[in-house]
């Protein structure tokens, strides 16, 4: 993939934040890319404006990973406006926070069916357009899957199960030609939790950081597989 115009690319996740920046970065580089977001409205509104960077195509697609069957339509949208998919980022992803005396059943479940279980809906629906183009399976986890903290149950439950089942699955799939990374980031400036990015956020990650990253991943020589990334800003703020 080290020409990178004209590849079909599919982002969850992809109206704002990690998801938009890697959209943005991707269409830079030529490639055609579907957006999800669980409203249309979202979609279409950061489709109209990523449709301004680059010269490859953009569209916008209401799907909410937690449902296979919204993870088949979309990945079907996607095949029939591109004629291929070559690269699936599951980038869909939540976060609750709260001490597992005061974490509540639904925030445990949205979390863990958001950032694990979704992620299986996603490559299960899309495995075989993968297989068939030899494409590329992205997912983006996050250091909690590989550091724990308080108040982090659900969340790092979510990340440390998706780190492994990543792995697990490029070794399912490495014999029918499909690759799989996981990319770990840290502190990035994105508007997860509810958080305004602003100013005081120019130390950590920016989206278009891993934007970057990810076209390089895909412009790698494919003999070689960099299966888990972590990723830090490089001088946070001291203690």
């Amino acid at each position: 993939m080290k020409d990178l115009k004209e590849i079909s690319v599919l982002i969850t996740g992809g109206s704002k934040g990690i998801g938009y920046g890697i959209a943005a970065s991707l269409l830079e580089a030529g490639a055609q890319v579907a957006i999800t977001s669980r409203h249309q409205d979202a979609a279409d509104s950061a489709a109209q404006a990523l449709s301004k960077i680059g010269s490859g195509k953009v569209i916008g697609i209401a799907a909410d990973v937690r449902d296979l069957g919204s993870q088949q339509s979309a990945v079907a949208k996607t095949l029939e406006a591109f004629g291929r998919l070559d690269v699936l980022v599951a980038n869909a992803g939540i976060g609750h926070f709260a001490s597992i005396t005061e974490m509540t059943p639904e925030q445990w479940h949205e979390t863990i069916d958001t950032n694990l279980t979704g992620v299986f809906y996603s490559i299960k629906a899309a495995a075989a357009a993968l297989t068939e183009a030899k494409g590329y399976f992205i997912t983006i986890a996050s250091l909690a899957g590989a550091n724990f903290f308080p108040k982090g149950a659900a969340y790092n439950a979510s990340k440390f199960g998706l780190v492994g089942f990543t792995q697990a699955v490029m070794l399912d799939l490495r014999y029918a030609g499909v690759r799989c990374t996981t990319i770990m980031p840290g502190s990035v400036a994105t508007h997860f939790n509810d958080h305004e990015p602003n100013e005081a956020d120019a130390w950590k990650i920016q989206p278009e950081d891993l934007g970057q990253m990810v076209v390089d991943l895909l412009r790698l020589n494919p003999r070689t597989l960099p299966s888990k990334i972590e990723v830090r800003p490089s001088v946070p703020p001291g203690k």
